[in-house]
């Protein structure tokens, strides 16, 4: 699936780490940074989640909220905010529903093994749920910065 920027982004509904059922439309009125990673504990989407957590009072700053989505259920999820201190709501995909609707559910490659995974991603949404800029094939050195950057000189 494609996603076009200046459309609205694709509504999910998820189970969230509060306990709540969460969809991007709950949050209208603040900009969204929806990041999708692929495992909770592993070292780059712990490192990332850490990045995330570092700044995330420039993000409110800048009226953002941050959503983390994976693959884990929540009770995984649970065990990373606290072990890691994570200030923002994760969101359990299980079905991979949000990963095939922003087109992150891919086949990868790994030591010789083809499986189906999330490919680190990251959608920038405005206030009124419009999509405003995508990062694929996300690199995590630095990225947290960049997605900051956008949000303040653009939004």
């Amino acid at each position: 699936m494609s996603l076009t920027i200046g459309e609205r982004a694709p509504e999910f509904e998820l189970p969230a780490s509060n306990g709540k059922t969460v969809k991007p439309s709950d949050f209208e009125g603040q900009n969204i940074v929806l990041y999708f990673y692929p495992k909770d504990m592993t070292p780059g989407c712990t490192t990332e989640a850490c990045d995330f957590r570092d700044r995330q009072v420039d993000f409110a700053g800048a009226e953002a909220v941050i959503l983390g989505v994976s693959p884990d259920p929540i009770a995984r999820h649970e065990k990373f905010i606290e072990k890691h201190g994570l200030p923002f709501l994760l969101l359990s995909d299980e079905e991979n529903k949000a990963a095939e609707a922003y087109g992150v559910w891919k086949l990868k490659k790994n030591f010789g093994k083809e499986y189906m995974g999330i490919e680190r991603s990251t959608f920038i949404i405005d206030k009124e749920g419009i999509l405003k800029k995508e990062y694929r094939k996300v690199k995590v050195k630095d990225h947290v910065e960049e997605a900051l950057s956008f949000i303040k000189e653009n939004l």
